[in-house]
């Protein structure tokens, strides 16, 4: 393992007789790698994970996007074996089943069980689930060709008929599980308290993590702000459903480099809340970015600004749902970590009237399954550009090839971002 300090390798035995330190520098690695039970992480994996999270110590991140990322991290390295390895296995046992039918259909049949049960597992990512997906596509057409083969050297009808209906049927299971991978729910291979264990022993060795951010304080005591400031007011407002998101993007300047507020339904930062609350009501020409989880909360933030006398009731500013939103993952190609509760399913069903006739049948099925996606499951850098690109998507609202979708009455206007990314 290398040395994140130096950049020496240490072997096993280098790390035993040196105490777990390096043997050039001394530095005390974080972990050891041969002494972890099902999960196994290294000093320099760690290391990376911060650096490209943070892009190399520019931007600031949440505990949970770095828990997020890790696990993804963890998924593609413990399915990074080819996608045509399974063949090295497969030859083999077909070659010597070869003399047996019953033998040849059970080898096929149980490589097929294999293909679809890791297609639809929620412990893998999606890049190995569809890897696994596209495998059932072409055992199905090798069971084809060599089965019919096979059928026709032995000159046997019903052995001809059970090829071609086990061929069939895995390219069929095959095409059906690419076109619904991007739905499918995924579990953490990490446990919360087995990251903050990592995370804790991290930066008691290695020191404070730059860039990570720490639970937003919620202060009540007021700033005092100049009064040739509260003066002017802001063309742009950005509403997040958590006080967690809005410190992330004001922690990344994004209030400075895009002229806007930014603010959280719950009130943060408090101690400028009800000052920044007061010059934004002066600008009749201002635009709301709502940005949230899909969850029933996230979704129902845009109809709590609409409705809360704190907020915009009885105002006909204009408010852009940035996301997340179920049309959005319904809609999206690359699929996302789709979790599920049923505490998410119950708040679903109780959605307000008006907020449920705002979605679609499918979204609505989608929500009252219990599924959810949170927001810091993608990295700063994503959410800073999706909010910066729903920013200037919104510049011509009423142009034909604006990506802003219309949704309300004229005069209540609200628009939705058809995709997140």
């Amino acid at each position: 393992m290398k040395c994140i300090d130096c950049g020496t390798e240490n072997k096993l035995k280098d790390r035993t007789v040196n105490q777990g330190r390096c043997l050039k520098c001394n530095h005390l690695f974080a972990f050891e790698p041969t002494s972890m039970s099902n999960i196994k992480i290294t000093d320099p994996f760690f290391a990376k994970a911060i650096d490209d999270i943070s892009a190399n110590n520019t931007l600031f991140f949440t505990a949970k996007q770095l828990f997020y990322f890790l696990d993804n991290r963890l998924r593609k390295k413990s399915n990074s074996i080819s996608q045509f390895g399974w063949l090295f296995l497969y030859l083999p046992f077909n070659f010597f089943a070869f003399s047996s039918r019953i033998g040849l259909m059970i080898v096929n049949f149980v490589f097929i069980c294999i293909f679809v049960n890791q297609s639809n597992s929620n412990k893998l990512n999606n890049t190995s689930r569809k890897a696994n997906a596209k495998n059932l596509q072409i055992i199905g057409g090798i069971i084809l060709v060599g089965g019919i083969s096979t059928s026709i050297t032995s000159n046997s009808f019903s052995l001809f008929v059970i090829f071609v209906i086990m061929g069939m049927l895995s390219i069929y299971l095959g095409t059906r599980q690419l076109g619904r991978i991007g739905f499918l729910r995924q579990e953490f291979l990490l446990s919360p308290s087995q990251f903050k264990d990592w995370l804790d022993h991290w930066q008691r060795i290695n020191g404070s993590i730059l860039k990570i951010l720490p639970s937003p304080n919620q202060e009540n005591k007021p700033t005092t702000i100049n009064p040739d400031v509260t003066a002017y007011s802001f063309d742009r407002l950005v509403v997040c459903d958590s006080a967690t998101i809005a410190q992330l993007l004001i922690a990344n300047n994004f209030h400075f480099e895009n002229n806007c507020a930014i603010l959280s339904i719950t009130g943060y930062p408090q101690s400028i809340f009800d000052t920044t609350m007061q010059m934004l009501r002066r600008n009749a020409d201002l635009k709301v970015y709502a940005v949230h989880d899909c969850n029933p909360r996230g979704i129902g933030l845009v109809h709590n600004l609409r409705t809360n006398a704190d907020w915009f009731l009885n105002s006909e500013i204009v408010i852009i749902d940035i996301g997340l939103t179920p049309r959005q993952i319904i809609a999206t190609k690359r699929g996302m970590f789709i979790q599920s509760s049923p505490y998410s399913a119950q708040a679903a069903k109780q959605l307000p009237e008006e907020v449920r006739q705002s979605l679609s049948a499918e979204e609505l099925a989608w929500l009252e399954s219990g599924n959810f996606v949170e927001l810091e499951s993608f990295s700063p850098q994503s959410i800073i550009k999706v909010l910066q690109k729903g920013i200037a998507g919104s510049r011509d609202l009423g142009s034909a090839d604006s990506s802003l979708l219309l949704v309300g009455d004229t005069g209540n206007d609200m628009y939705v971002v058809q995709s997140f990314g």
